[in-house]
Order: structure tokens, then sequence, then C-alpha cells
């Protein structure tokens, strides 16, 4: 006689699993893409030692965005990770504001070469900042969701899922801070980045039962 296994009570659905191996590509690709926008200067004869370097010298902004943005996507790639470690149950709700998440970090690659070809201009600077706002805020509705009923599993912790939605406001209001600084002073506004652990650290401490 055949018998029948009950479905499992744990790990993601099939649905649920295409979404997140749909999302980790499309991180992967985007920032892969970071890279490709940076591209091999043109040294002309006699190739000196200084010749190089001159030829060199202009990429630096240009590595200074990559970087930035490199570990900016693969942030916002961990709270994305860490959200889904959470769901255990599909629900169709999640489909769009995945989409509109992965859609605007898939268009990263442009705007962290529009920032760095005019390093320090206001305009570049702050469209730059406010696309990551747009990210933040999409990163913020997934989260959401995900670490909802009924998605979210039962096992896990209230306490658990409050630290994972405290960091993507964290991220939101460091963003926010990037998009200011580019208003005010626009070199500035992607070292204002380094605020978002600050903000997740006065989160924390803000939410803190009190004794």
């Amino acid at each position: 006689m055949q018998t029948t296994h009950p479905p499992e009570s744990h790990g993601p659905g099939h649905a649920l699993e295409r979404l997140i191996f749909f999302s980790d590509a499309v991180f992967a690709i985007a920032i892969t893409l970071l890279i490709i926008e940076i591209h091999v200067p043109e040294v002309h004869p006699p190739f000196t030692d200084a010749a190089f370097l001159r030829a060199l010298a202009p990429l630096s902004v240009e590595f200074l965005s990559f970087f930035v943005s490199f570990f900016v996507i693969g942030a916002f790639w961990a709270g994305h990770h860490r959200a889904f470690d959470c769901a255990r149950h599909w629900s169709p709700k999640l489909v769009l504001p995945n989409l509109c998440m992965l859609s605007a970090v898939a268009a990263m690659p442009f705007f962290t070469a529009f920032s760095s070809e005019y390093y320090g201009h206001r305009v570049p600077s702050a469209l730059y900042a406010f696309w990551m706002m747009l990210i933040a805020l999409a990163n913020i509705w997934v989260q959401r969701l995900a670490t909802s009923p009924p998605v979210v599993g039962e096992q896990v912790s209230e306490a658990h899922c409050r630290v994972i939605r405290q960091r993507g406001v964290a991220t939101l209001l460091g963003t926010t801070c990037a998009f200011a600084m580019a208003l005010v002073l626009p070199f500035a506004s992607q070292m204002t980045l380094a605020t978002i652990p600050l903000w997740r650290m006065l989160l924390q401490r803000v939410s803190r039962p009190r004794g």
C-alpha cells in the first residue's frame, strides 16, 4: 500500500522558493553590472608608469561609487534574505512589492554611473540618493509582508521580526539623510550613507523595553 506523507510544516513552498531564487538572480546581476560601467582607460605611448597612473586617476571616483553601490545593494540583498528567512507560507501579495524593489535595484548601475560621471554635482547626487530611498521604501514594504501573517512562520518571534523591520527603517533614514546632504553638499552625499548603522542603533535603543 502506498503511503502518503503530510506536507512539511517548515521551509518555503515552491512558489516562495521561485520568488527567492528569482530575487537572488536579480541582485546578483545588478551587483555585477556595476563594474561594467567602469571602462578601461586609454593609454597612449610611451607606456610609462606615470602614464598609466595618470590614466587611472580619473577612475578613482568611479571605483568609489562602485564600492558604495556594491555594498548598498549587498545590504539590501542581506535584508531581503533576513526577511524571507522568516517566511514559511506563500502569498500572491508578495509579488508586486518584490518586483517593485527588484526593478529599482536593477536600475542602480545606471544611477551609479550617472552620479560618478558627474560626481559632486547636485542633480546626479540627489537622484542617486533619491533612487536608494525608493529601494528602501520598497524594501520596507516587502519586509512587512514577509514578517507578518499569513506569510511569516509560526515559530518566528515578534521580537526577531521587529529587528528586521527596524533595519529597513534605518536604511530609509540613512538614504533620506544622503538625499538631504546631496541638496546641500553633493560631494558628501554618499558618505552620509554611513549613518545607516547609527540609525539602526538609535531605533534599537528607542524600542528597547525599559525596566
